[in-house]
């Protein structure tokens, strides 16, 4: 198998569009179609990072073996910075499984991004800070060591209204993040 048509076929087995790949690895979504047609061919770095993102290493992409990775490391999280929060993905190939945990950082003052109804479910553990957790036209006030878990049928959202970063543990059932 070409290497463009075993990264698709990753992508796809986890539920990945292209332009979320792409957004996961700093690429284009361009680049990933040309790559995933065999119309380019990565760098090993490049390489490395799309693989990162997809929750494997070259030497489980190039081998045949089937061994599920059980036990991850802070090598193995994959982190995006979005200016006003960090969100670091703990189990790297989560999109295909039933849940998706993430670590995300909040900054003093900053709130994440709307999330519209969809199905599924999520749950919150607040390790530092506070937060106000929006679901619907509801606000919670939590602070560390406070959890949280509801269904996702209405717009959610976390915001940090306090001069101090909050560190939540966040778990989306299915993956959404």
């Amino acid at each position: 198998m070409e290497i463009g048509e075993k990264i698709k076929s990753l992508r796809i087995l986890y539920g990945l569009t292209q332009e979320e790949l792409a957004d996961r690895t700093e690429l284009t979504k361009g680049y990933i179609s040309q790559l995933e047609n065999g119309l380019t061919s990565p760098s090993i770095a490049t390489l490395v990072d799309i693989l990162s993102a997809l929750g494997t290493n070259l030497k489980e992409f190039f081998s045949d073996e089937d061994d599920e990775k059980i036990v991850f490391s802070e090598d193995d999280y994959f982190e995006k910075d979005n200016n006003d929060h960090l969100i670091t993905w703990l189990v790297p190939n989560a999109q295909k499984n039933e849940m998706e945990p993430i670590r995300l950082l909040l900054k003093p003052h900053s709130q994440t991004e709307i999330d519209y109804p969809h199905d599924g479910q999520e749950f919150g553990y607040v390790i530092d800070g506070e937060i106000v957790l929006v679901v619907g036209k509801q606000s919670y006030n939590l602070k560390k060591g406070e959890t949280f878990y509801f269904e996702t049928d209405k717009q959610h959202y976390i915001m940090n209204r306090t001069n101090k970063s909050a560190c939540i543990i966040w778990v989306s059932s299915p993956p959404n993040f």
